[in-house]
């Protein structure tokens, strides 16, 4: 294992050693995604109620700076502002390129916030269908989706996974103690020690976080060592 895994992993342990089952399967978790990543794939994400939230959540830790500068290479914002249109406010006072403020992110889409599709697939197709219509629409053999259901129940989170399965993307639950459906349908099962939502929850958020800073530190931090 990588040492910027394992440090990581050994600080959610210390911290919250509530959570010590779940470090092989977090381990295996970055591994997938890192795969997929390092492969031109990108990552699906989708959850209900709270668990929309974190969707959302962990789209904005991936595809922006989380805790490190994630500054384009000079020649490639060197490229991309040849190809801008010349720009300028007041006379005399050329307005900054909007390139030089930006980052560079791990492709991640929530598919929690698609409000005119989500909407039309409740209408026109059925309630469970609305992860696994965009899962069809968006995803790619090598993709992964990250499917968050604190009982682990979630009809829609299901069917996202069933679809996702079906088309050779990677799948990977948040979930909670519950011997939920969700679990059939997923390569790596990510689970709270709780039953209690709030605390399910709580326990998701500690493990995307640091799912997302072995991610960042992967692909945007000094070049990690590996152990023998």
């Amino acid at each position: 294992m990588k040492k910027a895994v394992s440090r990581h992993l050994d600080t959610l342990v210390r911290k919250h050693g509530r959570l010590e089952g779940s470090r092989t399967a977090m381990g295996e978790a970055f591994a997938v995604m890192e795969g997929s990543f390092r492969n031109g794939g990108k990552l699906l994400v989708c959850g209900n109620g709270g668990s929309a939230s974190d969707a959302e959540h962990i789209v904005g830790e991936l595809m922006k700076g989380f805790r490190l500068k994630r500054p384009p290479e000079a020649a490639s914002l060197k490229r991309l502002k040849g190809r801008m249109p010349d720009t300028a406010g007041l006379p005399g006072e050329p307005v900054p390129s909007c390139l030089d403020g930006l980052q560079l992110g791990l492709p991640a889409i929530s598919l929690v916030s698609q409000t005119a599709l989500v909407t039309a697939v409740l209408n026109d197709l059925a309630a469970d269908a609305v992860f696994a219509q965009q899962v069809l629409g968006y995803g790619n053999p090598g993709d992964v989706l990250l499917g968050i259901s604190t009982s682990g129940q979630a009809a829609n989170v299901t069917r996202a996974m069933e679809v996702a399965r079906t088309l050779g993307l990677a799948t990977v639950a948040l979930t909670g103690a519950g011997k939920g459906r969700i679990r059939a349908w997923s390569d790596v099962v990510l689970a709270s020690p709780s039953s209690v939502t709030d605390e399910i929850q709580e326990d998701h958020v500690k493990m995307y976080h640091t799912l997302c800073l072995m991610l960042e530190e992967e692909f945007f931090g000094p070049e990690s060592e590996t152990e023998g």
